[in-house]
């Protein structure tokens, strides 16, 4: 085993000790994995972990840059080997982490897609009335419900368990990233919704999490983001609808009816009240874009 493939196994190793997602983990080890293979090539031995200058870094980051990858993946495959060289830092294995010297590339400026409030309003009610004939139309209404009506990330959604709702008070317990917790508000509908599909649950004494796949096991993301997109193309006729989609859509409608910016980045589990802001730039834009149809002077 090469001395970069150690301490990446050691780094993977101490995120399952802290009780990193599954989807994190999937994610660091994938990309960890690809920086192992770049300097691993036929003929080629990974340098001791010491000997990992800018330059050797520069030439794996031009690399990526030459794979055509979009700048969002080089940012993350960025971060997964400057996490790694920082636990190499605290371990004591290298001096600096020369990672953190490199330039980060920058996000293209662009505005998320968000449905109206017309176009996910009429969404969900086809989905309430039953338009679509679907094995668990009432799981499936909860979905929808619970994305749009409390913004919560997919992974959010998905590990629910039964003991995280508080059904009479209208809360229920988010685990966003890096396990931070927050409670969120469920509104009527939405909570109309969740009463209606635990009355008809099956029974699973062992499986704590709220929403079951058809074996009666934990639904996976995956699962969750296919019954999105099934009802979306085929009740809304728009297939680039995701989660994402509902969580933007809650924080915008929410900042165009008023609600205060720190509020949605509460509620939002944002740590960065940067991060929220974007949904200032949203609703500006729908106000420019108003003003130019509107205004006389425009």
């Amino acid at each position: 085993m090469s001395d970069l493939q150690h301490w990446i196994a050691g780094y993977l190793d101490s995120l399952r000790r802290e009780s990193a997602s599954v989807h994190t983990l999937r994610g660091y080890q994938t990309d960890l994995h690809q920086f192992l293979d770049y300097f691993s090539r036929p003929g080629l031995t990974p340098p001791p972990l010491q000997d990992f200058d800018q330059l050797l870094l520069r030439e794996w980051l031009a690399h990526l840059h030459t794979q055509n990858l979009s700048r969002p993946t080089i940012r993350r495959k960025l971060a997964a080997v400057r996490a790694l060289f920082d636990y190499c830092l605290r371990q004591g294995a290298v001096t600096i982490n020369r990672a953190k010297l490199l330039t980060t590339p920058k996000m293209p400026r662009q505005l998320p897609a968000v449905p109206t409030e017309q176009q996910t309003n009429s969404l969900i009610d086809s989905i309430a009335a039953g338009k679509l004939e679907r094995p668990h139309p009432q799981r499936d209404l909860a979905i929808f419900e619970l994305l749009y009506g409390c913004g919560l990330r997919i992974s959010e959604l998905t590990g629910l368990n039964l003991d995280d709702l508080d059904l009479v008070e209208g809360w229920l317990l988010a685990r966003g990233k890096r396990r931070k917790e927050r409670q969120v508000p469920i509104p009527g509908k939405a909570l109309a919704a969740l009463k209606s599909y635990i009355d008809c649950r099956p029974p699973q004494p062992a499986e704590p999490a709220l929403l079951l796949n058809h074996a009666g096991a934990r639904l996976s993301d995956r699962g969750a983001r296919g019954i999105l997109k099934t009802y979306a193309i085929a009740l809304a006729g728009d297939p680039a609808l995701h989660p994402h989609s509902l969580r933007h859509a809650y924080a915008t409608h929410l900042l165009s009816a008023g609600a205060d910016l720190r509020a949605i980045q509460e509620l939002l589990g944002h740590a960065s009240l940067s991060t929220t802001q974007k949904y200032t730039q949203l609703s500006l834009y729908d106000l420019m874009r108003v003003y130019d149809k509107s205004h006389p002077r425009a």
